[in-house]
């Protein structure tokens, strides 16, 4: 055994244990450890954010991308918004123990299915340290222990944040290694991470399309992930002009970075106002790669390539295409979409309903922007991540999605005949 597998070995054996204990750990107790936590998180505010800023400059000078480097900043407000959701998730009704169905057979037996954690989590991600603490509180708050392994870029704001997390639910009574860190950044880690049966119960990865193929490559666990979040917005003939002209901008330069960003803007061809549309993205900086009827709207767009229909670009790009209506605009996604995010915008109800049941992807919106596409503004809460599979959690993953469930049959005596 090297010694990344006996690392992954030491820390899996520790978090089973941790888990153990996590089972008896009342729903009052758990609310109480995150409200420490997020104490903690705002008391170490200026370690946090030193550490974070040793971080910010090592990825300057490792020439990260800007869409990279907006992943990794944490400035006071963020600090703030990210110790509110570790509070927000403290309120958080516990999932644990929930009766998701009822019945009573004939003989009397009485079955019932409960929700339950899911064990032992690896969450493997990249740049957003913020990750750190929203993966431990739903981590915790749903009676799982986790192994977070973050990116090399974040080690020092990850180091931190960790710290301040643990120092609040040790000081609760809950077991330290509930919440364990892999110090190591060496990538060696990740993969005795992957293949650790038995110790781990699933894989869930958080990053780019090279982590994440690698991971769902690699893994010797269940994995819940997304591969890429190529999201469209549909502008329907119907629509109403300045919903789209808001929603498309939204959608885009919100933030570029994120994984519901919109990375391809669909126009119907019988749409009356396209070149406004377009426009309005391009004024705000936007480059809008196009096709031929596209580039006849506006002189500032440039050609699309065939790979600029797969792209996530995360960056201040979008394709744009104009489409012959509802079905070639379903058609498009369902040839080149992640079944990440998939928005219409129109005010014509039928067509509405249409593209909401036949685009196959986990979150469908009609007139509001993908940007939404976030567990918080679900009312979720922090979100774990994106699932994009068909399996177990779909869309935000939230305290939910991160249980199980078990059967519990009560008899009063019963045999079988």
């Amino acid at each position: 055994m090297n010694d990344h597998q006996q690392l992954m070995t030491d820390m899996g054996q520790r978090a089973r244990r941790a888990f153990g204990v996590m089972s008896g750990v009342t729903d009052v107790q758990k609310a109480q450890a995150l409200t420490a936590a997020a104490a903690q998180l705002r008391a170490h505010d200026s370690a946090i954010l030193d550490a974070n800023a040793a971080d910010m400059v090592r990825g300057r000078e490792n020439d990260l991308s800007d869409a990279m480097l907006d992943r990794l900043m944490i400035d006071a407000e963020r600090l703030d918004a990210i110790a509110s959701a570790v509070e927000q998730v403290a309120a958080l009704a516990d999932p644990v123990g929930a009766v998701i169905d009822r019945n009573e057979r004939p003989n009397g037996l009485i079955m019932e299915r409960v929700r339950v954690p899911l064990g032992v989590i690896g969450i493997i991600y990249e740049s957003r340290p913020n990750v750190t603490a929203d993966a431990a509180a739903l981590g915790l708050r749903s009676g799982n222990a986790v192994i977070l392994r973050g990116g090399s870029e974040a080690i020092e704001s990850n180091r931190a944040i960790h710290a301040a997390m643990v120092a609040g639910v040790v000081s609760a009574g809950l077991p330290e290694d509930a919440i364990q860190l892999v110090q190591t950044t060496d990538r060696a880690a990740v993969g005795a991470m992957l293949k650790a049966s038995g110790l781990i119960d699933i894989i869930i990865p958080r990053g780019g399309k090279s982590l994440v193929a690698r991971v769902q490559e690699e893994a010797r666990v269940p994995v819940l992930a997304h591969l890429d979040g190529i999201c469209h917005t549909y502008i329907g003939k119907a629509a109403d002009q300045d919903k789209a002209m808001a929603i498309a901008v939204n959608a885009k330069m919100r933030r570029t970075g994120v994984c519901g960003a919109m990375e391809t803007l669909l126009i119907d061809q019988d749409y009356p106002a396209p070149g406004p549309l377009l426009r309005a993205l391009l004024d705000e900086g936007c480059e809008v790669r196009g096709d031929d009827a596209v580039m006849e709207l506006d002189p500032r767009t440039v050609s699309a390539e065939t790979e600029d229909w797969g792209t996530e670009y995360l960056a201040p790009i979008v394709s744009a295409k104009m489409v012959g209506g509802v079905d070639e605009a379903l058609a498009h996604i369902a040839e080149h979409g992640s079944h990440h995010t998939d928005v219409v915008v129109t005010e014509d109800e039928a067509v509405a309903n249409q593209f909401i049941q036949r685009a196959d992807s986990a979150i469908v919106m009609h007139n509001a922007s993908s940007q939404f596409a976030d567990g918080g503004e679900f009312g979720l809460g922090a979100e774990i991540g994106i699932s994009t599979g068909r399996l177990h959690a779909r869309g935000p993953v939230a305290l939910e999605g991160l249980t199980t469930y078990k059967w519990v049959v009560r008899g009063t005596g019963q045999i079988r005949p």
